[in-house]
């Protein structure tokens, strides 16, 4: 077994060069969600494909069912009895307004103990993670690696199943490390063992045919805006928790989330009470939660005296660990056609899904796993977390191979801003979190 101080010198000695590659791809603007930069998709894909190649690994550009460039890499060690899958990612969320960054958003920028750029967390460090284990292992590599990067996680991964179906030979492992998590605060690393899924919905809300005087008709004829927000209001109880009948709740690990660390993270205004009811982790983790992220309606500046004859909502339902999306769905369709006020007409559709994931994180795989986390980061071990957001191909990644060991980890931290204006990598974790995932495939080749 290699020594961990091995692990820390060898990486010191190449961490020059981890740093300019993964600033390399940092530098790609890989914006799945974007057709204008599908070419910078595919050179992210070239590029990924490109480093592990340099690394002695078989590496090739996959895709199925018309979905964007996967990459697909693979090295075999003589002797080696078990093979490990390393996922990451290596498109990127879109930019957004250039304005609200403090630095350019694709040239990687070193601030402080953090590198700034879209990516460089999310999930192209974690590609850099996976390279930098297998270049301080070198030779030494004592297990099978297959590298998986896929191409189309932030849009959804809509082509997963059919290339987990399809090129499941080639990715099939004993353990599926996912390099798309983070951990509990910087110096304290986290598994993640349960994420909640996602409903998104689109609710329509008509009353009118066509706009009237608000003079003439109002007190008489309800306007779609008042429907829409009698429906929004009847989703919470006065605590704030969500009161659809049917919804799956569970408890959550025993973690403590301090108030001020709370709040700090959160960004909530001073004086903004907490909702619903719970420990802090039981709402974040595993209840359900439900927030409207967008509506169709007349802005205020220019509205005329009219009622507005249609509105629309979009419904963002999180649902907790032990539920399903074909549950959800059922269960907030029902709740609308019973709460549409005053004989409105609904319309209701489902926009996407994504199922909720528990990960049962006993067995010897998960025993080596936090050895490494906890000698990695100096004898803190790591704590068993949970995730309020979605991460739906986890779900499928446990469907597809039911016998591997799935070990959810990452390079996020609560201050990482993925997705936001700013998003950093920690530096001193991110080198925590190589040394930890060298130190995993030494422990899984000798356990």
């Amino acid at each position: 077994m290699t020594s961990i101080d091995d692990i820390r010198n060898r990486l010191s000695e190449l961490m020059p060069a981890i740093r300019a590659d993964l600033e390399d791809l940092v530098r790609i603007e890989s914006v799945s969600a974007d057709p204008a930069r599908a070419g910078e998709v595919q050179r992210s894909a070239e590029k990924t494909r490109d480093l592990f190649a340099a690394e002695g690994f078989a590496a090739e550009i996959l895709s199925a069912d018309g979905g964007a460039p996967a990459v697909v890499a693979r090295k075999d060690v003589a002797g080696a009895t078990k093979t490990v899958l390393l996922y990451a990612h290596h498109d990127v969320q879109p930019e957004n307004d250039h304005a609200d960054w403090d630095t350019p958003p694709f040239e990687p920028t070193e601030v402080g103990d953090r590198l700034y750029g879209r990516g460089a967390a999310d999930d192209k460090a974690g590609i850099a993670a996976h390279l930098a284990a297998v270049r301080i292992l070198g030779d030494e590599l004592g297990v099978n690696v297959v590298v998986f990067v896929e191409g189309e996680e932030e849009v959804g991964s809509d082509s997963l199943p059919a290339f987990l179906n399809e090129f499941k030979d080639r990715l099939e492992a004993d353990v599926i490390v996912i390099a798309d998590s983070g951990n509990w605060d910087i110096g304290v690393p986290a598994l993640t063992t349960s994420l909640r899924g996602l409903v998104r919905a689109d609710i329509e809300v008509r009353t009118l045919t066509h706009a009237v005087h608000s003079g003439m008709w109002g007190g008489l004829v309800p306007d779609a805006l008042i429907a829409l927000s009698r429906l929004i209001s009847s989703f919470h109880d006065e605590t704030g928790d969500v009161v659809i009948d049917g919804l799956h709740s569970g408890p959550a690990a025993d973690v403590d989330y301090p108030e001020e660390r709370l709040r700090a993270e959160s960004g909530a205004v001073e004086g903004i009470e907490w909702i619903g009811t719970g420990s802090a982790v039981e709402r974040l983790w595993t209840k359900p939660a439900l927030s409207i992220t967008g509506l169709d309606a007349p802005k205020v500046e220019g509205a005329s005296n009219t009622l507005v004859p249609a509105a629309r909502a979009k419904v963002s339902l999180r649902i907790a660990p032990g539920d399903t999306t074909a549950n959800a769905v059922q269960r907030l369709r029902e709740h609308c056609e019973k709460h549409i006020p005053w004989g409105a007409q609904l319309g209701f559709t489902v926009v996407d899904t994504g199922e909720a994931t528990q990960i049962d994180a006993t067995g010897p795989a998960y025993d080596v796993a936090r050895d490494a986390f906890t000698r990695a980061w100096d004898g803190t071990e790591p704590v068993d977390m949970g995730v309020g957001g979605s991460i739906p191909f986890i779900a499928a990644f446990l469907e597809a191979f039911p016998a591997a060991s799935v070990l959810v980890t990452g390079v996020e931290d609560p201050d990482t801003r993925a997705h936001g204006a700013n998003e950093g990598l920690h530096l001193a974790e991110f080198e925590r979190v190589c040394v930890a995932e060298a130190l995993l495939l030494d422990g899984l080749a000798g356990s």
